[in-house]
């Protein structure tokens, strides 16, 4: 089976049995969704839906957060992972987003970047889920998923790992296919023991067809 064929049959898969997909995070506006991305580095959706309601009743702007102390987020934020630099971040992020983006949350993926706390995973992030663009984010689900079932190939970064995927990748599916690949490492691909015996892209697996051999 060549690369291509491979990313065909899985494209294939995923448009039949998850038609739609999403983030599990939860927000109401850009700002609230940049707000739980940055929170999410090595973190889980799930602890970040638990955190960010009380931390964005209370900041609800960029322009409030701005105000706030990092010790005052800190308190909000700290039964997550690295609590101290995301404080850090939150707070550098709503004055610039505040100061020089009059808060509104940039569509541009080189923009976003400039925000404290916003690296490129995040940035696309942003993009793809709130604008819609062509922009896939790789996390620890994606490099791993993508490597095993062999849709990547010698990839050590996650910008290597998000060249070669959207080289195969047709573009208007690219913002969907971030949280297939996402969706699957979470739940079936997992990374201790694969549930292969109940995945749905088995057949076109590299791990799993060389794991039979």
């Amino acid at each position: 089976m060549t690369k291509k064929e491979r990313f065909e049959n899985i494209i294939e898969y995923f448009k039949k049995e998850r038609p739609e997909a999403e983030t599990e995070l939860d927000y109401g506006t850009p700002f609230e969704l940049l707000v739980a991305v940055i929170l999410s580095a090595q973190c889980t959706d799930k602890r970040v839906n638990i955190i960010a309601p009380s931390l964005l009743e209370r900041f609800p702007t960029a322009y409030e957060m701005a105000q706030a102390s990092v010790e005052e987020v800190f308190e909000y934020i700290k039964s997550c992972s690295y609590p101290n630099n995301k404080a850090k971040h939150l707070v550098g992020m709503a004055k610039m987003l505040y100061k020089e983006f009059n808060e509104v949350v940039p569509d541009d993926i080189d923009e976003l970047q400039k925000l404290p706390g916003v690296g490129r995973k995040t940035a696309n992030v942003i993009a793809s889920v709130v604008f819609n663009k062509p922009a896939l984010a790789v996390d620890t689900h994606v490099f791993r998923v993508s490597k095993r079932i062999g849709l990547t190939t010698n990839a050590k970064t996650p910008l290597e790992t998000e060249k070669q995927l959207v080289k195969y990748i047709p573009e208007e599916l690219i913002p969907i296919a971030h949280h297939w690949l996402i969706l699957h490492g979470r739940y079936v691909c997992i990374a201790r023991k694969p549930k292969c015996e109940s995945c749905g892209v088995a057949q076109y697996c590299k791990y799993f067809n060389n794991s039979k051999i």
